[in-house]
């Protein structure tokens, strides 16, 4: 019998990925962009969130938002009533972004005229986790009706997030959801991430959102 030889692709793929995002990042850093990834599952709320934290921040930085999605300009069409910069990325069929692609969103987003970028990533909690795209900070978006239990199912996603949003806190009482509960999860996973309940409906938690993102990117401005 001949002897089966086995390649270990999965970490070379990810090796070249993680080599790519550093330097994706450092060319952000030389050019004064801050590069947000914003994760979560379809329906939980990214693009609502986004169009409330641009609202807040439109004043203090020059944003640009990059879409990410299988196919459509949903999200792009409804980014762009909020005036700030943005490109429509279509992934293809892939379920997340790596930092090629990242490289390519920014390119074609022209950045030039920009502080803060976020990345709306493909919404799915398992391969956007996986892959670096090169940001300076990961956050994801956790909707009340997804359950409590998500950071026990998905725990990557938790593990590699600096902060936590807990969305549609508006309809709690209509769901089996403990937020007690729920941040020890989270905390079991990362103990560092920061968690904040939101609403992007009403508005609840967007200030202590966006003031986290806004003192991220001065720390880090202050820093380069």
């Amino acid at each position: 019998m001949r002897e089966v030889r086995i390649l270990e692709i999965k970490q070379s793929v990810f090796a070249d990925n993680d080599r790519q995002a550093d330097l994706l990042r450092q060319d952000l850093k030389e050019k004064g962009v801050f590069l947000l990834n914003l994760m979560s599952s379809p329906g939980a709320g990214k693009t609502t969130t986004l169009m409330r934290t641009i609202e807040v921040l439109k004043n203090t930085f020059k944003i640009g938002i990059l879409e990410a999605d299988i196919d459509s300009d949903v999200d792009a069409r409804t980014i762009s009533e909020s005036g700030a910069k943005v490109i429509q990325l279509h992934t293809g069929g892939m379920c997340h972004l790596d930092a090629e692609m990242t490289r390519q969103g920014l390119t074609g987003l022209e950045t030039s005229d920009v502080e803060l970028a976020i990345l709306e990533n493909v919404g799915n909690l398992v391969c956007p986790a996986e892959f670096d795209t090169g940001a300076v900070k990961n956050a994801m978006i956790l909707s009340v009706p997804e359950g409590h239990d998500k950071p026990l199912k998905y725990p990557l996603m938790f593990t590699i997030c600096d902060v936590v949003l807990i969305n549609k806190v508006d309809v709690l009482s209509y769901f089996d959801f403990d937020m007690e509960k729920c941040k020890e999860y989270i905390h079991m996973r990362n103990p560092k991430a920061k968690i904040i309940p939101i609403c992007a409906k009403t508005g609840e938690g967007i200030e202590e959102w966006s003031g986290w993102l806004k003192e991220e990117v001065i720390s880090w401005r202050e820093k380069r």
